[in-house]
């Protein structure tokens, strides 16, 4: 198990970027926090992964065999966060499930989820999407006064910080100004300061999403927020469009589909959120069709 949890030097690097330096103590401790939270909730660690905020292990339980996800962040408030909004979907079959957890040790507990392919590997329709995107809605609570959540604002924020960072470390020529970024975050702090508000999953793309029972979409890994939840809808609006006419479709057919999307502000948020698609793809020196639109729509 030891070995499983070793956090590798590229990991650590990546985390380093993200958490600063503190977060190597927290690499050192991994292993023996994943020993005793396995033996608390009775684990045998299967294998590992994880993205940029956490190490994830997947399990088997020892009384059953039935497969399960331990998840750690070196940074208690994503858990908190994550937690709180996993609760309050509590029920929905969209949105995986929440076995467990402790939060000052960032450990959440999560159900296995079958077939579990991310949506990103497959060909998915706007139906499955609509469906899951109105089952977030609806199931959404109203703001609790001891909600850990903070609003939108604070999320699109911390995405254009990270975008600026990306663009300031090109190594190549990027045909997208900074007064571009600039313009594409004040539009979308204006839009984050308006609208409805609800609980937003905050990162909800198809690699994200996973395939469930009966074709379902089952949505993990939110960065939740309270705000505008027209917010979730951008990465599948813009997912594979080269034009304005078959962004404006997609809008338009998604929104006969979602009872309570404005198709109005969907287009804004595609405007506002371009950027952040469009400098990842341009850093890698992509040039093909969908990335020259996003970058048009970026103003670049």
């Amino acid at each position: 198990m030891s070995e499983l949890a070793h956090v590798t030097p590229d990991i650590r690097d990546r985390l380093l970027v993200r958490f600063g330096a503190d977060v190597l103590g927290w690499c050192d401790g991994l292993p023996a926090l994943v020993h005793e939270l396995a033996a608390r909730w009775g684990l045998d660690p299967v294998s590992a992964g994880g993205g940029g905020t956490s190490r994830v292990f997947r399990c088997s339980r020892r009384d059953t065999g039935a497969p399960v996800w331990l998840k750690l962040t070196p940074e208690p408030v994503i858990a908190r966060e994550e937690a709180e909004a996993l609760r309050a979907w509590a029920g929905t079959p969209s949105v995986v499930t929440l076995l467990a957890v402790d939060l000052d040790a960032g450990a959440l507990l999560l159900e296995d989820v079958e077939p579990g392919v991310p949506v990103r590997q497959l060909t998915w329709t706007l139906p499955e999407v609509a469906a899951l995107l109105r089952e977030l809605r609806v199931s959404s609570p109203p703001r609790g006064e001891h909600s850990v959540l903070r609003p939108l604002s604070h999320r699109i924020d911390f995405l254009f910080d990270m975008t600026d960072r990306r663009l300031a470390a090109a190594r190549t020529n990027v045909p997208l100004a900074p007064a571009a970024l600039g313009r594409a975050r004040a539009a979308a702090l204006a839009l984050a300061a308006g609208g409805p508000m609800a609980l937003v999953h905050g990162d909800l793309h198809p690699a994200n999403v996973l395939s469930g029972p009966g074709a379902r979409m089952v949505a993990i890994d939110p960065r939740p927020t309270w705000g505008d939840p027209d917010f979730d809808t951008v990465d599948w609006a813009l997912e594979g469009v080269t034009d304005p006419a078959m962004l404006e479709q997609r809008i338009g057919e998604l929104a006969a589909l979602v009872p309570g999307l404005s198709p109005h502000r969907v287009l804004d948020w595609c405007r506002a959120s371009a950027a952040l698609d469009a400098v990842p793809r341009l850093c890698a020196g992509r040039d093909d069709p969908q990335t020259r639109f996003l970058t048009a729509l970026a103003g670049g």
